[in-house]
């Protein structure tokens, strides 16, 4: 709601970055936390910061463009020297770029997203406040006494009620990490947790995408991230089973958070 919180001099503290150094540096700490607890290198923690960090914007800048692309052909400075990100493209890509790379270092990569996944439901919550504090990824227009107004200058339209979806989502998103450090004491297969938080947030974000009113692209009756969505749920469905089952990549089992 207020994204720049203090300036000093032509350095200006914002909102929406700060949570989202908050988060990962929450989100680091819970993990090397659990990886030591877990017997697991602390420095594949690093490794998959830096994974994350990058394939994030990046992946989120890509998708992004992706579903902005025919305003992009018309102005793409615009595009690539602005924000807009879709935080699908972001995991996704991350996902992808985490299992290519544990499974070159010998590493299995479902014990590694096992342990990082509550963390990113963490840090993914904090990013959330941070779209709050911005205005960005905006609610509806509501007469409910949670509505919240937005000043001028905000990325959400100023001076109407408008339902607080960012708020609804970082609560969401801690409620899973909530989840996932509690599954993780109970669920031992490898690669469930990894599916659950898949199944879980995508549930969750096809619901919340309902109350959001700002422009993110759409797919006949569903926005991109619905569409997306119900593929997630799929292959997360599609990747416990096979995952309680059992799963075999040739790789030793090691220890798991």
């Amino acid at each position: 709601m207020h994204n720049d919180i203090f300036t000093i001099g032509k350095f200006t503290i914002h909102g929406y970055g700060l949570m989202i150094a908050i988060g990962v540096i929450v989100a680091v700490l819970v993990a090397i936390y659990r990886a030591k607890k877990a017997g697991i290198d602390p420095e594949v923690v690093l490794d998959l910061v830096l994974i994350g960090l990058i394939c994030g914007f990046g992946g989120g800048k890509i998708l992004y463009l992706i579903v902005e692309w025919p305003d992009f052909i018309k102005s793409p400075m615009t595009y690539l020297g602005g924000g807009g990100f879709v935080v699908y493209g972001g995991i996704i890509l991350a996902l992808i770029v985490g299992a290519v790379y544990f499974t070159l270092k010998k590493k299995d990569p479902l014990i590694v997203m096992d342990l990082i996944m509550p963390e990113v439901s963490i840090a993914q919550g904090f990013g959330r406040i941070g779209c709050f504090l911005a205005g960005c990824c905006y609610g509806r227009i509501t007469d409910s006494v949670f509505g919240v107004v937005f000043p001028e200058g905000s990325l959400a339209p100023a001076g109407v009620k408008l339902i607080p979806t960012q708020l609804i989502m970082s609560a969401g998103n801690f409620l899973i990490a909530g989840i996932l450090l509690i599954a993780a004491t109970k669920l031992k297969k490898r690669g469930q947790i990894l599916s659950l938080y898949l199944i879980l947030y995508a549930i969750g974000r096809f619901a919340v995408e309902f109350l959001r009113n700002d422009h993110r692209g759409a797919v006949g009756v569903f926005s991109t991230s619905q569409f997306i969505s119900l593929f997630i749920v799929i292959i997360g469905i599609g990747l416990f089973v096979w995952s309680t089952i059992g799963i075999k990549f040739g790789i030793k089992e090691e220890p798991k958070a």
